[in-house]
This record gives C-alpha cells, sequence and structure tokens, in this order.
C-alpha cells in the first residue's frame, strides 16, 4: 500500500508508527495494493471538515473518506483531540493514535459506528487487531 502522510500540526508525531500500522491493517486485511492518504490537523480544521461534510459544527477525533479505484481513501486526525482523549482514557498518546488510526482503516472497509451495537463490534475488531498484529 503507498501511504502519503501530510502532518500540518507543529507537534512531532512518529510517522513511522503510522505508517507500520496503516500497512500491517492493509496485509492483515488483504487489501490489494492501493493509495492512502492520512493527514494530521488541528481543532480549527477538523471543525471546518467536520461541518463541511458531516454538517457538525464540532472537533472530532478523525474523519475517513473512502476511495475508489486504487485509491483506498483518506483518513484527517485531530492531533490534538487524539492528545486529550489519551488524558481522559489514561492512554499514552501512542496507544490513543494507534487505536484512532485503526478506527479509521475500519471505516474504510466498511465498519460504521452509528449505533451502539456497531459502535462496540467496531471497538473490539480494533482491539484484536491492534493485540494481533500489533
Amino acid at each position: 500500500m503507498k501511504i502519503e502522510i501530510n502532518n500540518r500540526t507543529k507537534s512531532k508525531i512518529d510517522l513511522k508508527l503510522v505508517k507500520l500500522v496503516a500497512a500491517e491493517f492493509a496485509r492483515a486485511n488483504k487489501i490489494k495494493p492501493k493509495e492512502i492518504s492520512i493527514a494530521f490537523v488541528g481543532d480549527e480544521e477538523i471543525k471546518k471538515i467536520n461541518f463541511k461534510y458531516r454538517g457538525l459544527d464540532k472537533v472530532t477525533d478523525i474523519l475517513s473518506f473512502s476511495g475508489d479505484g486504487d485509491y483506498f481513501g483518506e483518513i484527517v486526525i485531530d492531533y490534538d483531540q487524539i492528545k486529550r482523549q489519551a488524558v481522559d482514557f489514561k492512554n499514552s498518546i501512542h496507544k490513543e493514535l494507534v487505536f484512532i488510526l485503526v478506527h479509521g482503516l475500519l471505516h474504510l472497509l466498511g465498519y460504521s459506528d452509528e449505533t451502539e451495537e456497531e459502535r462496540k463490534k467496531m471497538i473490539k475488531t480494533g482491539e484484536e487487531f491492534i493485540k494481533n498484529y500489533l
């Protein structure tokens, strides 16, 4: 999988980790060679994107946009939100980033978290991937 990463924040992000997670996810899920774009942004930018595409005028941790053909899709991650959530969930930033990235990749595979049942299934699937492959 070709992985393009764009860090639009001032934070130092472990991009090798991000590439490793995306590549392992592709291998584990037998995703044929495709391209994926992963962007890291701040609160203001993700809020604008969330409003434009989902009509929600609020910050979120991740947005996923499915692609087609050779383009698997795009993931936009609010790194500031990841850092806050790491504190809230008593996780390291590293663990929270991996969990949220896997969550976004699952969305690109077609998983949904609109209902509580879907959300629980998605969390369980993500946790199993992390435990078994990372």
